[in-house]
C-alpha cells in the first residue's frame, strides 16, 4: 500500500477555478491562493441558488488516540456521492499545527480519501490560524499596555481573563509570569498560553453569521474585571477594529478539492474537547447554498463534538442535519472491551463483544436528538472478518443501518454502500430537538448533558465552580448554552474509564464565560487548554525533500 504522500503525488489537482465551477461559484467571488486553493468571499451567499443543501453530520464512537477516521470517512462519503451523480460539497475544519507536529499527525484524510494540497492545508494553509493568533494576542498586548499606561479602566491585573495563544503544543507556556525585568517591562502578573484552536477568537469566527456579527462578538467579549468587580469587555479597550482588520481575510472560507475532485470548504478549527469542535457556520451555509448534499464532521466522539454541534452550532445557525454517521473500528471497540493498545490488531471476539457497549451508548445518544444514525465501520488492513461480521449483526439487531467502508483503500467506490444507506435514512429524517432548554439554570444544563450523554450519576461542582456559577448568574450569562471540556478518550471525565462507564460522577472545576462566542466553557476533570508533546512527536520524522515535499507528514 502506498503512503498518503505517495498517493497524492499520483494525482494532478484540477485548477481551483474548475472546482468552483462545479458548485456554480463565479470567479468574482474567488480569492485565489495559487493554482489549487482559494478563498470564497462570503458575499457569494447573497447570490441566487436552487440547491437543497441537505446536511449530513459525521461523528464517531469514543476514539483511540489515533482517531477512527472521521475525516477520511467524510471525504470518502463525499466522493461516493459524486460517483452516484449527486451535487455534493464537503465542509471540514482546518488542521491545527500543534497536533500535526505532535501525536495525531495531519487532518486531511488518508489513503484514497484525502483533500489536496494536503501538505499546505496541514501547515500554514491560507494563514487563518496565524490571523486568529495575531488578533488574539493583539488584544492581550492592548490589555497589558492599558494597565501599564495608567489603567484608566481600573483593571485588576489578578483578574485578567484573556490569555495569549500559540498554534503549537507547548506545555511550558500553560502558566507563566509576565512583566518581569523592572519598571519598563510592564506590570508583573500571572498569565499563560492556550493553543490557538482554543482561542475564543477561533470560536467566534466559527459561529459568526456575517462580518457584522463577527464584529459584535469581538466587541462583547469579556476580558477582565476591575478592582471593584465590574466586567471589562473588549470594546472598552478600542482594539476590536484592529482585530477585525487582522481577520479580514480569515473570515472567508477556503475552497480546495478531494483526490477525486469533490469541492471542499475547509474553514475554522476549534478543538472539540476544549471548544465546540465544528467548522465555521459560514462555510457550512456556503456549502448548503451551492450543493444538494453537504457532509461535515464534529470532533472526537459524539459525546463531545456532535453534542456541541446540535446544542450550540445548530441552535445558533438554525441548522438541522438529516443523518448522523457514526464511524467506528474494530480496534476502538476492542480497546473499550479491555484489549491492550499493543494488541488491537489481533483477533479478540470477547473484547469486541464487551466493547460494543460503547457503540450502543453513542447510538442511544443520537436518538436523543431525534436523529437516525448510520454506523460506518471503517475497515483497516488486517481486520478480522469474524469481528467485522459481529459488528454488522449487532447493528442489525439494534435496527441501525450499517455499512462496511473501504474508502481508505478504494476512494469513493469504497463508500458507495454507506452513501446509499445515508440517503435512505435522510428520507426519513425528523426535525432535531435540542437536549436542553436555554432558560434552565446552568447547573441543570450541565447535569442533563452529563447524565444523558455521558451516563453519569451526577455532577460535583468544586468551590471554584460554584463561585463561577454565581458570577455567571450575576452578569446575566446564565441563558447561554454550555460547552463542556472533558477528556476525549472516555465517556466520563476520567480517560481511564473505557467502554460504557457506569456509577460515576463528573467533576466540574471551573466555568469560563465566552460571551463573544456565546457559550459557557465548563471545565471538567484535568482537561487542559494547551496540549503537550508526546515523548516522540511526529516532528522527529519530518524531512524537507529537494522537490519541496515533506517526508513524514501524514
Amino acid at each position: 500500500m502506498l503512503s498518503d504522500s505517495e498517493i497524492t503525488k499520483q494525482v494532478q489537482p484540477r485548477p481551483i477555478g474548475q472546482i468552483a465551477d462545479k458548485l456554480g461559484i463565479d470567479k468574482d467571488s474567488l480569492l485565489p491562493y495559487g493554482r489549487e486553493m482559494a478563498k470564497v468571499n462570503i458575499q457569494a451567499l447573497q447570490r441566487p441558488s436552487n440547491k437543497q443543501g441537505r446536511l449530513i453530520l459525521i461523528s464517531a464512537t469514543t476514539p483511540t488516540s489515533a482517531g477512527e477516521g472521521k475525516t477520511t470517512t467524510t471525504i470518502g462519503l463525499g466522493q461516493a456521492f459524486a460517483k452516484l451523480g449527486k451535487s455534493v460539497c464537503l465542509a471540514l475544519r482546518e488542521p491545527s499545527l500543534g497536533p500535526c507536529l505532535g501525536m495525531k499527525g495531519g487532518a486531511t484524510g488518508g489513503g484514497y480519501s484525502q483533500i489536496l494540497p494536503a501538505d499546505r492545508i496541514n501547515l500554514h494553509f491560507t494563514g487563518d490560524f496565524h490571523a486568529i493568533t495575531s488578533a488574539n494576542n493583539l488584544l492581550s498586548a492592548v490589555i497589558d499596555n492599558h494597565i501599564y499606561q495608567g489603567n484608566e479602566l481600573n483593571i485588576d491585573p489578578r483578574r485578567v481573563l484573556w490569555r495569549r495563544v500559540v498554534d503549537m503544543n507547548d506545555r511550558s507556556l500553560r502558566h507563566i509570569v509576565l512583566g518581569l525585568g523592572g519598571k519598563l517591562q510592564g506590570i508583573p502578573r500571572e498569565g499563560g498560553f492556550d493553543i490557538s484552536a482554543a482561542s475564543e477568537v477561533m470560536a467566534m469566527l466559527c459561529l459568526a453569521s456575517s462580518l457584522d456579527d463577527f464584529r459584535l462578538r469581538l466587541e462583547k467579549t469579556l476580558v477582565a474585571f476591575t478592582y471593584s468587580g465590574d466586567p471589562v469587555f473588549a470594546k472598552q479597550l478600542q482594539a476590536t477594529g484592529a482585530m477585525l482588520a487582522l481577520l479580514r481575510d480569515a473570515i472567508h472560507p477556503n475552497l480546495v478539492q478531494s483526490l477525486e475532485g469533490v469541492p471542499t470548504l475547509v474553514h475554522g478549527g476549534p478543538f472539540a474537547n476544549i471548544a465546540h469542535g465544528c467548522n465555521s457556520l459560514l462555510a457550512t451555509r456556503l456549502a448548503q447554498h451551492y450543493a444538494d448534499w453537504v457532509i461535515t464532521e464534529a470532533g472526537f466522539g459524539f459525546d463531545l463534538g456532535a453534542e456541541k454541534f446540535f446544542d450550540i452550532k445548530c441552535r445558533i445557525g438554525n441548522l438541522d442535519p438529516q443523518v448522523v454517521v457514526l464511524v467506528t473500528t474494530t480496534r476502538a471497540l476492542k480497546l473499550h472491551g479491555g484489549q491492550v493498545q499493543e494488541k488491537l490488531g489481533s483477533k479478540d471476539l470477547p473484547a469486541l463483544r464487551k466493547g460494543l457497549s460503547n457503540l450502543d451508548k453513542h447510538i442511544e445518544n443520537v436518538r436523543k436528538f431525534n436523529k437516525q444514525s448510520v454506523v460506518a465501520l471503517n475497515r483497516f488492513a488486517g481486520d478480522n472478518n469474524e469481528e467485522l461480521a459481529l459488528i454488522e449483526v449487532h447493528c442489525r439487531e439494534l435496527n441501525t443501518p450499517f455499512a462496511l467502508c473501504n474508502h481508505y483503500s478504494s476512494g469513493g467506490e469504497g463508500a458507495i454502500e454507506l452513501a446509499e444507506q445515508v440517503m435512505l435514512a435522510a428520507n426519513q429524517s425528523q426535525p432535531y430537538q435540542p437536549l436542553y432548554h436555554l432558560d434552565l439554570p446552568v447547573e441543570e444544563k450541565v447535569r442533563i448533558i452529563c447524565r444523558e450523554i455521558y451516563g453519569a450519576d451526577d455532577v460535583a461542582f468544586t468551590k471554584q465552580a460554584a463561585k463561577d456559577l454565581r458570577q455567571v448568574q450575576q452578569l446575566g450569562f446564565d441563558h447561554l448554552p454550555v460547552c463542556i471540556a472533558k477528556a476525549p478518550g472516555s465517556l466520563s471525565d476520567d480517560p481511564n474509564l473505557l467502554g460504557r462507564p457506569r456509577n460515576f460522577n463528573i467533576t466540574v472545576r471551573g466555568i469560563q464565560i465566552n460571551s463573544g462566542a456565546g457559550f459557557l466553557v465548563v471545565l471538567t476533570g484535568d482537561i487542559l487548554r494547551m496540549p503537550g508533546l508526546p515523548k516522540h512527536p511526529s516532528a522527529e520524522h519530518w524531512q524537507l525533500q529537494k522537490d519541496g515535499s515533506i517526508l513524514g507528514l501524514s
